[in-house]
């Protein structure tokens, strides 16, 4: 725009310059005046000119100086404005973290007080089982098998060589993991894993499964707290006893921990036998009903029998039952045509898991071996399954697992 005015300033000074010579040559002063003359013109005009851009330019000064001013200004207001808004991010920042601190502080402590009452327990099962005496004639070789393996099962509880397995449960037909179940091996001194069809056979009758299964406890709540940490959101199936339920001393403690821990408890299952189930006393159904409250799912496993109280179930806050492949296909009878399940025999097969969704129950065929297995579920449309096929049991890394190991005073 200046550029345009210098230019439109200067072309108008020629032309009075042109203008005034002209009048002198016309006036006979000749061409010497008329030259003096546009000459002088030309200097007085391009003077004048002189002045004008100079207060042009200063005046451009003054309101670009101006301008900055005001830019000054508004950078001033908005860094005190980001300024005060840090502050308060920082107040809620420190605020946050305090807050987080005495929440972890807390966890900690109800953690110790949990871990205690479950040594305590552990260390009275194994008490009373060091109580009974064992009887071993020295030439019975069963006798003296089962002493030995009393023995090695005892030994492995004191020093804490309880290794915890995981094996997923997928949706059918994707066969994508959606739930992993969770299993206890021991190990003898000599590193020998131990599966639960060997160790069951003494620890049941030593009174050492409810042992057992606080360990498992103990250790899935803890892999499930390391999961979501890392945002990875995964429900763990884990076995529980009658005797944990019951337990006055271990399960208020247990029951504490899963309060102020919702989240985790939203993604752990606890799994009963159906006996276990349909025997358990008013104590244990009450218990149940507290840890349901909190978010804590139901599984039913070991069925031999699908004619189950559905109404019981979804009081108990049951959303998943489990049944062996070779069972289910064995409860199958053909009736008029339909394949009807033995114990239910006015419904027909493939109407039975929608009659359990119905009640908000989701059935799990589990110990899937073949793929033909897999052909005869899915007539039913059956929604998840579980077993070798899909993935056998994998032990938790050991880096991870010690990270959910007692302390060394545990026991």
């Amino acid at each position: 725009m200046r550029k345009a005015v210098m230019i439109l300033l200067s072309g108008g000074y020629l032309f009075l310059a042109l203008a005034l010579a002209a009048l002198f040559w016309r006036a006979d002063s000749g061409w010497g005046a008329g030259a003096a003359a546009l000459i002088a013109a030309l200097g007085l005009f391009f003077g004048l000119h002189n002045m004008i851009a100079r207060g042009m330019s200063a005046g451009e000064l003054r309101r670009e100086l101006e301008d900055l001013r005001d830019a000054h200004g508004l950078l001033t207001d908005q860094l005190e404005r980001t300024q005060r808004a840090l502050n308060g991010m920082s107040e809620k920042l420190h605020r946050e973290t305090e807050n987080r601190a005495q929440a972890l502080t807390s966890e900690v402590r109800l953690l110790e007080d949990l871990v205690a009452k479950l040594g305590e327990t552990v260390e009275h099962d194994l008490a009373e089982s060091r109580a009974k005496p064992v009887y071993a004639d020295p030439y019975n070789h069963a006798d003296v098998r089962s002493s030995t393996l009393m023995h090695t099962v005892r030994e492995a509880l004191e020093e804490n060589r309880v290794d915890l397995y995981l094996q997923p449960i997928v949706n059918l037909p994707q066969r994508r993991t959606v739930f992993s179940e969770s299993f206890t091996r021991l190990r003898d001194a000599s590193g020998r894993v131990m599966m639960p069809a060997e160790f069951l056979s003494v620890a049941e009758p030593a009174g050492l499964v409810s042992a057992i299964d606080n360990l498992l406890l103990f250790r899935c709540v803890q892999i499930v707290r390391k999961l979501s940490r890392q945002d990875r959101k995964i429900a763990i199936f884990c076995n529980v006893s009658l005797s944990s339920l019951g337990d006055e001393t271990f399960f208020p403690q247990f029951l504490e921990f899963m309060g102020k821990n919702r989240d985790v408890a939203s993604s752990v299952v606890f799994e009963l036998g159906q006996d276990a189930f349909e025997e358990r006393s008013s104590l244990e159904s009450r218990n149940m009903r507290r840890l349901a409250d909190l978010g804590v799912r139901f599984s039913i496993d070991k069925t031999r029998a699908l004619d189950f109280d559905f109404a019981d179930l979804q009081r108990s806050n049951v959303k998943f039952v489990k049944i062996a492949a070779d069972t289910l296909i064995s409860q199958m009878d053909e009736h008029d045509g339909h394949l009807t399940l033995r114990s239910l025999k006015d419904i027909a097969a493939a109407d039975f898991t929608d009659m359990l969704r119905r009640y908000g129950v989701e059935l799990i065929v589990e110990k899937i071996e073949s793929e033909r297995q897999v052909v005869d579920i899915l007539e039913l449309n059956i929604g998840y399954g579980q077993g070798n096929l899909f993935g056998e049991p994998r032990a938790i890394r050991d880096a991870v697992l010690a990270e959910t190991d007692p302390p060394a005073d545990f026991m």
